[in-house]
């Protein structure tokens, strides 16, 4: 859904393993107190950190809410917090990843290099074929945050509302169930 066709054949397992489930994930309502309140259960907090600012750069605010609006991270972490261990860790490795390449090209972790650093960093990953061969760990684990961000975002509220515009027919944040008296509801 998401990449096609083509996104699918070049993927490594764990990338689709992640995608199918993060498909069948719903982005979980957030009210103002539950923002406030909510904590990472798989990321720590400098992880959750770099999610967001990677889901951001890819699904920025415009005339529209970005990723971070959205709340990608959270949605990222409920996918890797139900996946199986062997994806949640490849992804982990991946995060890890562009802390440790981002330190050895500018000299400081993904989220405290100079914006242009990182957009430099994540268009060196964003293409398989022309990855140096250094760069070729991160071209899965991109592969993988960018589709969970774009799952994440049109599967929530601000995606669907500000860019699906949707008028409540498409995004939902509960089931009333059966109405008819007959029926018990």
């Amino acid at each position: 859904m998401v990449l096609g066709p083509a996104g699918a054949v070049c993927a490594a397992a764990w990338v689709d393993g992640l995608t199918e489930l993060a498909l069948a994930h719903t982005a979980p309502v957030q009210t103002a107190e539950g923002a406030a309140a909510w904590t990472p259960r798989v990321f720590t907090s400098h992880q959750d950190a770099t999610v967001v600012e990677l889901s951001e750069l890819i699904i920025p605010r415009t005339e529209t809410a970005g990723a971070r609006a959205a709340h990608v991270n959270r949605f990222i972490d409920t996918v890797l917090e139900d996946a199986p261990e062997e994806e949640r860790e490849s992804f982990l490795r991946g995060l890890a990843w562009m802390d440790r390449r981002s330190r050895e090209l500018h000299g400081a972790d993904f989220i405290a290099a100079p914006a242009e650093a990182r957009v430099a960093l994540l268009t060196a990953v964003n293409s398989r074929d022309d990855a140096d061969a250094a760069d070729r760990e991160g071209v899965e684990f991109f592969e993988a945050i960018k589709r969970l961000t774009v799952t994440g975002y049109y599967t929530s509220e601000v995606g669907m509302r500000e860019e699906l515009e949707d008028d409540g027919t498409l995004y939902f944040s509960g089931v009333e169930g059966c109405t008819h008296a007959e029926h018990g509801a």
